[in-house]
């Protein structure tokens, strides 16, 4: 019986020691994560290759992550995306649900092992 493959996690966080600690986070807790720090290396990484779920920050220099999940949506992406920002907003939240978004994080009020947490219930609660 071939042994499953490990989920594929997209961190798209532009505050480093962040995105590292995500990384290590999950990494820990038995995913492949790929990190990228811009939106436009996000572009270009959504183009090539393919991943079970997307970890999104949403404001980032030149493509932000409203503009990714806009992209998700054109091209009819069924990867789920967790949005993970400052931004609280309510109106915020509305929207990027609206572009797909399953879930809604803020970074300052959710502890790292909550986010694993969301992943996890994300990518198995079918």
């Amino acid at each position: 019986m071939p042994l499953e493959q490990k989920k594929r996690i997209l961190v798209v966080e532009d505050e480093e020691p962040l995105a590292k600690a995500l990384e290590k986070d999950l990494t820990k807790a038995g995913f492949e994560v790929i990190c990228s720090l811009d939106g436009t290396e996000t572009v270009h990484l959504l183009q090539r290759e393919t991943f079970d779920l997307i970890l999104l920050d949403i404001l980032m220099p030149e493509v932000n992550g409203f503009d990714i999940l806009d992209i998700l949506q054109r091209s009819r992406s069924t990867t789920p995306v967790i949005v993970l920002t400052n931004l609280g907003e309510e109106e915020d939240k509305v929207y990027t649900s609206r572009l797909g978004a399953v879930d809604y994080l803020i970074k300052a009020h959710t502890p790292l092992a909550t986010v694993v947490e969301r992943v996890k219930e994300a990518l198995y609660a079918k």
